[in-house]
């Protein structure tokens, strides 16, 4: 599987995270991304690719101008938006409004345009709720929001290029300390910050500033499919996004990308194949989901189960797997959107070893009982069925395991028996 791999060991920004995006792409979709951008008619606005280095480290920052200028208010270069009642001398103002006009109307896919608007959206929100106030009362001061017009433009226009199937985002480190800002001094992580990482894990540590933004911020949770430790990848290339402060250590995003390894497509010499679909969902009851299981089923799926875990924007959900035959791929994934809310199945091929399944049956006291066998490899396993087992429970008025128990030393009398030249 085709999986990124963002690590914000110094947090992240708009600008760092498209400038790590930018080193991932070949040389004809490098050239695709700067004349795209520059060509959207955002008022003033230019980005250059320029080589940079942090600590020694070699990498490439993504420089955004407005009318000539970049962006240098807060650590990364990121202005906060602010509620109403609290102009900004010497700035003219937009509102969520004007951006997500101006947004709309970018010359750009339908993809990268709505990706761009739900972030917006995002940080808006997290403005609102950290200024107490409407969210559109909420103002962004015109030179600091066409700067992250371009930086959240550009990081959903470089996704759209790079395509990965799967995102997967370090834990984040927000920084500590204080930072300025049009209002004055606020504490690191900034409220908005703060809002949008809410069930993201996050870190201070000892280093002082604001490493991670309220653009960086939302970037990350918008797109993060999971949050944790770097998963096996194999072919993995690494894209270097450097920072325009300096610290004792090197301020980069480093985002790697490359085919993930599980243990379970990891080539091995299994007696067959198959399918592994698997989706996220955190819009369904557990009734709903439930239903959607047993359906699935009913539909041909071998086998069906759900995994709980945190999902986008710290969201409590379920990871559905559900297996099939490797010729019934399609129908699955089809059975899957239809009976669930998830918009996209991810596929894993999957080598396989089984034990080849039968049935035989014994005679008891009580009637026959079917015994469920496993066999290959050498190994052989033996489990009495259920239903059978669990009528004989009844009848003799025992619990299901003194039945259960019964029935093998029943089994084993007989095989015995058979050894032995006897009747069965």
């Amino acid at each position: 599987m085709r999986t990124l791999y963002i690590e914000c060991r110094m947090g992240a920004a708009g600008d760092m995270l498209m400038s790590a995006l930018y080193e991932l792409m070949d040389e004809e979709q490098k050239k695709e991304f700067l004349e795209r951008m520059n060509g959207l008619g955002l008022p003033g606005v230019k980005i250059t690719s320029r080589k940079s280095s942090t600590c020694g480290i070699s990498g490439t920052h993504m420089e955004v101008t407005v009318y000539g200028e970049e962006e240098h208010e807060h650590e990364h270069g990121h202005e906060h938006g602010h509620g109403h009642g609290e102009p900004h001398p010497g700035h003219h103002h937009a509102d969520p409004l004007h951006i997500s006009e101006l947004i709309g109307g970018l010359d750009l896919p339908e993809e990268v345009r709505a990706n761009a608007g739900q972030v917006y959206d995002a940080i808006a929100d997290a403005e609102a709720k950290a200024h107490g106030c409407p969210v559109e009362q909420v103002h962004f001061h015109e030179v600091g929001a066409l700067d992250a017009v371009a930086d959240v433009t550009g990081v959903c226009y470089a996704m759209y290029l790079l395509k990965p199937e799967r995102i997967v985002v370090s834990p984040v480190h927000v920084g500590s300390g204080t930072v300025r800002c049009a209002h004055g001094i606020m504490p690191v992580p900034a409220p908005a910050t703060a809002n949008l990482l809410s069930g993201v894990p996050m870190y201070g540590g000892s280093i002082q500033g604001e490493l991670c933004t309220p653009t960086g911020a939302a970037l990350l949770v918008h797109f993060a499919d999971s949050f944790g430790d770097m998963p096996v990848m194999s072919g993995t290339d690494v894209g270097i996004g450097i920072g325009t402060k300096e610290f004792d250590q090197a301020n980069c995003v480093r985002i790697f990308l490359g085919e993930e390894i599980s243990g379970t497509n990891v080539k091995k010499s299994g007696n067959g194949e198959i399918a592994e679909l698997v989706c996220n969902i955190d819009d369904m009851t557990p009734e709903a989901l439930a239903f959607a299981a047993a359906r699935l089923i009913e539909l041909g799926a071998l086998d069906v189960y759900t995994v709980a875990g945190t999902m986008k924007k710290g969201r409590p959900g379920w990871e559905l797997t559900v297996l099939c035959e490797t010729d019934r791929i399609d129908e699955t994934a089809k059975n899957i959107m239809r009976e669930t809310t998830t918009n996209g199945v991810r596929v894993r091929l999957c080598e396989k070893y089984f034990l080849t399944p039968g049935i035989e049956t014994i005679q008891t006291e009580r009637g026959k009982v079917r015994i469920k066998t496993a066999e290959g490899f050498g190994i052989r396993h033996e489990k009495p069925e259920y239903e059978d087992t669990a009528a004989c429970a009844r009848k003799e008025q025992i619990s299901y395991r003194e039945a259960y128990e019964q029935v093998l030393a029943l089994r084993k009398e007989q095989a015995g028996k058979t050894e032995q030249g006897g009747e069965q």
